[in-house]
Order: structure tokens, then sequence, then C-alpha cells
């Protein structure tokens, strides 16, 4: 060093002699001779933006129910940078959606975070997951950045009722039939998913007090079955009212009728009664006189005929 200038003789790294410190100093001490002097120098070493911004982790997933009100907030992982200053990282961008903002906040030149703000409901039935992408950028010149993709996972809430299929089925059943014989099936549908979406059918009303001692309901598949005596006699029409309920909480529950017509058999022998009505006819009797009364009957179903 004969003209005392002081040369780099290697590259210099700021973030290995110094790591996340503002300021970085290198002290050095040069010797002199004739006459001999030491002395100690201070060099202050400047940072450049030759890092980006990282994140610890390429992806962050986050749980948010459907029912989460606009306005919640989730805080979002903070991105790295081993540069200082001007050149750390001082914002956060995040992709175009429809359903999130983004708020950055500033704590100082080294501290800056990011929170995901919910602004519009979301829908799971519609859209079960969004993805997007939080970029953070230095203040460098040029800038440089770091991505991190954001999946939002949507939990699902118990916001739906089921469906029937129909509100009105109608179906013919001969009487007699064994019992254990299939009637119906009946089909419910729910847009929600696990629990939410369970269905479990069951007879409901006072109408059914007749009904469910003659048919059964399978509380899963929703199969109506012949469970007691099908007799045309007795019931020519059976109406029932059927509940369909999710297994949420609280649970959500819709309802359907079934009108059952019973078709009858010829499993009854007709009866006779005849009724005299004089217990002598007359040669002159004339045209048209009633002598007798004769009742016709099968069960329930009379044939009246007056006898001339």
């Amino acid at each position: 060093m004969s003209t005392g200038v002081l040369f780099v003789n290697e590259r210099i790294d700021r973030e290995e002699l110094c790591e996340s410190n503002v300021k970085c100093f290198l002290s050095v001490q040069a010797i002199a001779h004739n006459p001999l002097n030491v002395f100690r120098v201070e060099i202050e070493i400047l940072d450049t933006n030759d890092n980006s911004p990282c994140f610890l982790e390429n992806s962050v997933t986050l749980n948010i129910y459907e029912n989460a009100a606009a306005g919640e907030r989730f805080l979002l992982p903070v991105a790295e940078d081993a540069d200082v200053g001007s050149n750390a990282v001082k914002t956060y961008k995040l992709s175009p959606n429809e359903h999130f903002s983004l708020d950055v906040q500033s704590g100082g030149e080294q501290s800056v975070s990011a929170e995901l703000v919910l602004q519009k409901p979301l829908d799971r039935e519609k859209q079960a997951s969004i993805k997007m992408v939080l970029t953070a950028v230095d203040g460098g010149n040029p800038p440089r950045s770091g991505t991190l993709q954001i999946i939002v996972h949507i939990f699902d809430t118990n916001d739906n009722t089921p469906v029937f299929s129909q509100l009105l089925y109608k179906v013919k059943v001969a009487e007699n039939v064994p019992i254990g014989t299939k009637v119906i099936s009946l089909t419910a549908t729910d847009s929600d998913e696990g629990v939410n979406s369970d269905i479990l059918y069951s007879f409901v009303g006072n109408k059914n007090a007749k009904g469910s001692s003659i048919f059964a309901i399978d509380s899963h598949t929703g199969d109506i079955s012949v469970r007691g005596t099908v007799d045309f006699e007795e019931n020519v029409g059976i109406e029932l009212r059927v509940q369909a309920a999710d297994q949420g909480q609280p649970p959500k529950t819709t309802h359907c009728k079934v009108l059952v017509e019973v078709v009858d058999v010829n499993d009854n022998a007709p009866e006779i009664a005849i009724t005299s009505l004089m217990s002598t006819v007359k040669e002159d009797a004339k045209s048209g006189a009633a002598v007798a009364l004769v009742i016709l009957w099968k069960s329930n179903i009379q044939y009246l005929k007056i006898l001339e």
C-alpha cells in the first residue's frame, strides 16, 4: 500500500459479514513505515439489492368456514429478505380475486406484514377452494420479489335444506301383498357435505298412525316397504308424510307426501240377502208390483235390486 490507496482484495458479502444489521462496518489496521504509524480504518459496507424476498414455504393453507363474516382477517406469513434498508421488503401484493383484499401493515423499515381481509361472503357449494398468489416486493431499484401461493379451503356449514325429488309421490299397492314388499323408494339430496348432507328418513304427522302400522321406512335409504296387512276393505287409500332430516347441528328438515292407493283383489265371495215384501202374489197382480228386495254385497260394496 505504497500509495495509501485501500483496495478490495476479494468480493465482500455484506449479508455474510453483518447478517441483518442495518449498519455494517469493517475495521482494519494499516501500518505506515518511515515514520512508523498505525492507522485504524473503519469501512462501512453498503448494501446492494442482490437478494430477493423469500417465504419459508412455497404455499400456505387457510381453512375458513363458509359462514365467516365480511371483514374477518387472516394473518399471512411474512417474507424474509437478507438485504436491509430500502432494499428490504417494502410491500405485498395479492393476485386479483373475488372474495379477499390485502391489508399491508408497516411496523418500521424492516417490518412489513400483511393480512387477508374477507370482502364477500363465501359459499362452499359454489366454490370449495380459492387459490391466490401473495407477492412480496422489496424497495430496490430495480425491485426484486418473491411469491407465496395461498390456498383457502372453505369448510362447510349446515346452510342447505334437504330437497326431495318430488313433493308428492303416488303409488299403487295390491292388497294382501307379502310383508317386506318394497312399495317405493324416496330420494332427498343435500348440497352440503359430511354430516351436514347425511339424510335420515322418517314418518311424521298424526295422519301416519294408520300408515306407520302398515308401512315401514328405511331411515337411511328412504325405501318404504310393507310391514302389516294391506286390506282394500279397510283402507282404500293411505296418506303418508315423510320427513328428511340432515345431521347438521341444528338439523334442517323437509317433507313430502306419499299417497298409496290400495288395489282390490278378488278375495271375498259375494253374499245375498232377500227380503219378501208379500207372502203371496195375486194372480191379477199388476206388472211392476214389488214382490221381494234383493241385496247383493261383496264386503263394503253393495248392490240393491227390487224384484218386480
